[in-house]
């Protein structure tokens, strides 16, 4: 089962799919283009536990993470 975690100011969410339902991979992959189109990066983790910045979705990743931008002042 893979997993996008969503994190903002209130704290994660969680959302669960399967690799192998099409209906699952197809809600994953908007919810990834409506994040990323709202500004936030989103990151897989590699075989050895580093983030690395993705820029299109990846069906095969197990977990990908989405954070916003961080905002200075």
């Amino acid at each position: 089962m893979a997993t996008q975690i969503v994190m903002d100011r209130t704290g994660d969410s969680r959302h669960f799919f399967e690799h192998t339902d099409p209906y699952g991979l197809a809600e994953a992959e908007q919810r990834f283009k409506e994040l990323t189109g709202q500004g936030f990066t989103a990151a897989t983790r590699t075989a050895a536990g580093d983030l690395k910045v993705v820029r299109s979705f990846d069906p095969t990743a197990d977990e990908t993470l989405f954070y916003p931008r961080l905002v200075g002042g």
